[in-house]
């Protein structure tokens, strides 16, 4: 029996109706919601992670097709966890790029916030970080699809743990007229994260950009701020 057969058959055991109503609500899949049509079967991601940690040295690209294929936003989960988990004990620079683009090459099934926000910067931010050309982030912010577009932003997150502000800046000034909720929270978040890293970069940005920035992300950026400041920047 493949792998991939094997890990469905330990999510279907784990399987929760209950959590998987939940899950239905909270990841918007109703008619025209970002989630429309997503299946749950009720794993939660701590149980999902624990069937990756029993299988993922195993898994090889075909049960890593077919976990992306899957209409089962459990199994999607167990394969962008599993390239992240590769992707980490990976020993050459080759193995690492060959994960890197067959992640890169599936971006469109990791198919809503969670799956990109586990992985995006594990294996996208990584691989970039020692790199000089980080234009694969601009090729996927202009994207036509929003879950590569947040894979840009989310990605940055590596270079920004590492001092380096300059992407995320970057992808924050072009995402400012972007029409979706997602990418306003998604930008303010990692802009909160430069400011955790550097409150002077933030507030050098707030101050040039505050009043052009969409309200939600301007939230999201300012959230650990002093009450004080978060006035200033709100009033603009």
């Amino acid at each position: 029996m493949k792998i991939a057969d094997i890990i469905l058959q330990h999510l279907s055991d784990l399987s929760n109706p209950q959590t998987a109503s939940v899950q239905l609500r909270f990841f918007k899949t109703g008619p025209g919601e970002y989630g429309e049509g997503d299946r749950f079967l009720g794993v939660t991601l701590p149980q999902t992670r624990h069937v990756v940690k029993e299988f993922f040295m195993r898994a090889d690209w075909t049960d890593l097709e077919k976990l992306f294929a899957c209409e089962w936003h459990e199994a999607r989960a167990c394969a962008v966890l599993i390239l992240v988990a590769k992707f980490e004990k990976a020993k050459t620079s080759g193995d690492r790029k060959k994960i890197f683009d067959f992640y890169v090459a599936h971006l469109p099934r990791a198919n809503n916030w969670d799956l990109i926000d586990i992985s995006a910067y594990k294996i996208i931010g990584a691989y970039l970080a020692d790199k000089k050309d980080r234009g694969l982030l601009f090729k996927l912010a202009q994207s036509e699809n929003l879950w590569e577009q947040r894979a840009a932003v989310v990605s940055t997150m590596y270079l920004v743990k590492r001092g380096e502000f300059g992407p995320t800046i970057a992808l924050a000034e072009k995402f400012f007229t972007h029409q979706h909720d997602l990418m306003h929270k998604a930008t303010g978040w990692l802009l909160r994260e430069v400011g955790k890293k550097d409150e002077r970069v933030l507030r050098d940005f707030l101050g040039t950009h505050a009043a052009r920035m969409p309200r939600t992300m301007l939230r999201y950026s300012i959230e650990k701020l002093t009450p004080e400041q978060k006035k200033i920047y709100m009033g603009k």
